[in-house]
């Protein structure tokens, strides 16, 4: 019986330790997001712009949809050196044109272009530490799913973002293992586990009554 504790003692507090910057990265967003801070204009153009000519554009691009199309501007993304997580792609057919916003945590950047004349406008905004925050809070997100993930950023930050839920899933389970195998500790953590329940209960009735 000892062993297992043993066991189970250095992984929680080693798995604690390695997930804490990740749990620090969401605590502080939650803080913006309460708090009203999590507005996050997108680029004006007020911001600084600049135009880019004779681009490649691939054949074919206004007739695409989803991620194929995602997948097929991202070389003129490259040719721009734009870089990060497109967020939707909005076609305005009247001015064979693609809006594509192009976001970073700390930057956003749209992309106006006119496919026919392989011209593109682009503007761009940074944001605050705390906006990066938030945006890595919200995102990937359940919304726009089929084109979701299509920067390397974001696909690390899934990984992430699940590795923190399941981390802190185990640091619970274990947390209430070791606590159960401490005798001494058992009154004390069923009070405040009774607290935690008892106040809970009452957030839920309060918003739903």
């Amino acid at each position: 019986m000892r062993r297992p504790y043993l066991i189970t003692r250095d992984l929680h507090l080693y798995a604690g330790l390695f997930i804490s910057p990740f749990v620090l990265v969401f605590s502080i967003s939650v803080f913006y997001l309460v708090h009203g801070a999590a507005y996050r204009p997108g680029p004006a153009s007020s911001d600084s712009s600049h135009i880019v000519s004779n681009l490649a554009v691939p054949s074919g691009l206004a007739a695409m949809q989803g991620r194929a199309r995602v997948d097929a501007l991202r070389s003129v993304l490259d040719q721009l050196g734009v870089n990060g997580e497109v967020d939707f792609v909005r076609h305005v057919p009247g001015e064979h044109r693609l809006i594509v916003p192009v976001r970073l945590p700390n930057y956003d950047t749209v992309v106006s272009l006119d496919y026919e004349q392989r011209t593109a406008t682009i503007t761009s905004r940074a944001h605050s530490l705390g906006s990066a925050f938030v945006y890595l809070h919200k995102m990937p997100g359940p919304h726009n799913v089929d084109v979701r993930g299509n920067s390397a950023l974001m696909r690390w930050w899934r990984l992430v973002a699940d590795a923190t839920a399941y981390i802190t899933l185990f640091i619970t389970l274990s947390g209430i293992y070791l606590w159960l195998a401490l005798k001494a500790e058992r009154r004390i953590g069923i009070a405040l586990v009774l607290a935690g329940a008892v106040t809970f209960c009452g957030l839920v009735y309060a918003i739903a009554a």
